[in-house]
């Protein structure tokens, strides 16, 4: 009896990593009724990396927290002991913009710091921080606010939420914070290397993503200088130029240079917090994917880090997609046996987002049929005919 492990990731805007994953299991059963399909959704720890912890058996918390510009969020973490896995983009991030409206100057982190202040009110003691997707350029500011931290100007106030305010910002008071996080580990999902400043910073780079103009850019740079000048003197340590500390507007700066974090590739922890190595015990093929397979997927996104990990076990890897513009010698040196696309049976991309989910299906009894079975056994009927 052939077992199969499909360990996807979201089709951004499609459908989200389990429903990838079901999609895939009814297909390969509609060929092999008796296959043994184990699905496990996973994330690069953007968006969808609750979604993955909860779906490997932690806990989905509700929690209300600020979103990027100021507008409550009913948002949470997924927690299992005393570890909560928090996710930045549902909190934080690019989607709650109200009306997609960006705010490149005022939009905050808060949120995200309220929601793990929750989780350490809660007793827990490890934080694993997802930080894709940020809205704001604030440098982890109002994170740290939340935790505890004051920001205060020339005359003792604090200053405002978003990155532009760090520009009036003179001392930083870490007292309560470092109180409040004595016995608290962090460790942050991150897969960009940008410093916190200059041309590859995270006002250079990123700034343009969320809104933000010429002028913008370069006023947001400067505040994140000041920024970074004001925590070396409250630290004693420069930490702006460490790679990954431009990541989420500044996130990784504030989690590495104030909170102690490890900063590690998202994909390795989510494939941790799921037990990955014991799910792919036995398996005889594995089936990862995501909505576009590109370049881009190779470096730190999910299927690279499914495949590289299968592959280290001796497990075939199989890669279901919307789209892959990878030629298949690409493809095969990154690990994966074989790609399919919806494409390739549904060049109407509308389609593809409308019935992704019976044209998964289909992609499942084709990969079943193709390197399960040596027979393909359904006829023209639920599925149709046999693609390709």
């Amino acid at each position: 009896m052939a077992r199969v492990l499909i360990a996807s990731d979201k089709f951004k805007g499609s459908m989200t990593a389990a429903q990838v994953g079901d999609a895939v299991a009814s297909g390969i059963r509609h060929v092999l009724p008796n296959a043994d399909v184990s699905v496990v959704p996973v994330a690069d720890g953007g968006d969808g990396t609750v979604a993955a912890a909860v779906a490997a058996g932690f806990v989905a918390i509700p929690v209300r927290a600020t979103g990027p510009t100021g507008e409550p969020v009913e948002t949470g973490y997924a927690r299992r002991g005393d570890i909560a896995v928090v996710e930045l983009a549902d909190i934080s991030g690019l989607v709650r913009l109200p009306s997609g409206e960006f705010a490149p100057m005022t939009a905050t982190s808060r949120g995200t710091g309220e929601v793990i202040d929750a989780a350490i009110t809660a007793g827990c003691r490890r934080i694993v921080l997802g930080i894709g997707g940020s809205a704001s350029t604030d440098g982890g500011a109002g994170l740290l606010r939340a935790l505890g931290a004051r920001l205060l100007d020339a005359e003792g106030a604090d200053i405002g939420d978003g990155g532009a305010a760090l520009d009036r910002l003179d001392t930083i008071d870490l007292a309560a914070l470092r109180e409040r996080l004595a016995d608290v580990d962090f460790t942050v999902a991150c897969d960009v290397d940008n410093p916190l400043t200059g041309p590859y910073g995270a006002a250079a780079v990123y700034g343009p993503q969320k809104g933000a103009d010429g002028g913008q850019v370069a006023a947001l740079d400067a505040a994140l200088t000041r920024w970074a000048d004001c925590i070396a003197e409250a630290t004693g340590h420069d930490l702006r130029d460490r790679a990954g500390a431009g990541a989420a507007g500044g996130v990784g700066f504030a989690a590495v240079a104030a909170l102690g974090a490890t900063l590690r590739p998202g994909i390795e922890l989510v494939l941790e917090l799921v037990d990955f190595g014991a799910q792919l015990a036995g398996a005889d093929l594995v089936v990862t994917g995501e909505g576009m397979l590109d370049e881009q997927t190779l470096y730190g996104k999910a299927p690279a880090g499914v495949a590289a990990a299968a592959g280290a076990a001796g497990v075939p890897v199989i890669a279901v997609c919307g789209r892959n513009t990878l030629t298949a010698q690409r493809f095969r040196s990154a690990g994966f046996t074989a790609v399919y696309s919806l494409t390739e049976i549904e060049p109407d991309v509308r389609r593809c987002f409308t019935d992704g989910a019976a044209l998964l299906r289909r992609l499942g009894a084709r990969l079943a049929a193709e390197h399960l079975s040596s027979e393909f056994a359904a006829a023209p009927g639920e599925f149709g005919p046999r693609p390709g």
